[in-house]
């Protein structure tokens, strides 16, 4: 049986995965909804009557949660046709104000859990599966008052491409999608309310249903790194051009 796995899945983008995927994926049979709001995931998948939706609620920064995985993968014939590592969450303001529980759980769920989710499903993907890993812009140069949630997307950035690379003999892509700000509830998990910053009051916003659209069309073209507008496309290139030193005057946030 072919699968989808979206992590992440109760709220904004994971959602609007959901929707791209069960309207244009017609090699999938199942997908499979992880987060930790099991009525939520209940809830979105009774609105999918073409597709089965199958509600998992797992803290992918849980050990036991991974053993979950795992053992409901290896318990029937799963082919994991397409993973969406979508789960991770930031938390805005300089690090010493932030109490290091929130610190250390950005890395357990945006590093360790995506890693975990990856190599779990790795195990039953066969040559056409796809890896999409959601990053951000903010992987590109540290972000001041975002240093963490930075430091974690820069991992996601190149754990992707590394494992692209040890992939491709077995003809299983692996891409990222980094986005720009999209209004979800990202901003109210984070603190960042209207007036607390000046980037995220100018930046132009990424449109959530664009994003997952084309972030599926990038992976099936077999890209390693997507971007949505423009605008975030030149900062990609100005972070590889530009000393990080300079860019951070104006990444930070």
């Amino acid at each position: 049986m072919n699968i989808a796995i979206i992590t992440g899945a109760s709220s904004g983008l994971g959602i609007e995965f959901l929707r791209e995927i069960s309207a244009s994926r017609t090699d999938i049979d199942e997908i499979w909804l992880i987060a930790r709001r099991l009525d939520r995931l209940n809830e979105i998948a009774s609105e999918f009557s073409n597709i089965k939706c199958v509600p998992l609620s797992l803290d992918l920064s849980s050990e036991e949660s991974y053993a979950a995985l795992d053992d409901k993968l290896n318990s029937d014939n799963y082919n994991v046709k397409l993973l969406v590592n979508n789960a991770g969450f930031g938390k805005m303001g300089n690090i010493k104000d932030i109490p290091y529980p929130s610190q250390t759980s950005m890395v357990d769920l945006n590093c360790k859990g995506l890693t975990a989710v990856a190599a779990i499903c790795l195990k039953h993907m066969s040559r056409g599966s796809e890896i999409i890993n959601v990053c951000s812009i903010a992987s590109f140069v540290p972000n001041p008052r975002l240093t963490v949630y930075s430091s974690t997307k820069a991992y996601v950035l190149s754990f992707t491409k590394g494992l692209r690379e040890e992939l491709k003999p077995y003809g299983i892509n692996c891409m990222c999608v980094c986005p720009g700000p999209m209004k979800t509830e990202f901003f109210a998990v984070a603190d960042i309310a209207p007036g607390s910053s000046k980037a995220f009051d100018t930046l132009p916003y990424s449109d959530p249903a664009k994003v997952a659209r084309g972030t599926l069309k990038a992976s099936k073209k077999g890209r390693c790194v997507y971007t949505h507008l423009m605008f975030f496309k030149f900062y990609r290139v100005l972070a590889k051009l530009l000393p990080h030193n300079l860019l951070m005057k104006i990444s930070k946030v």
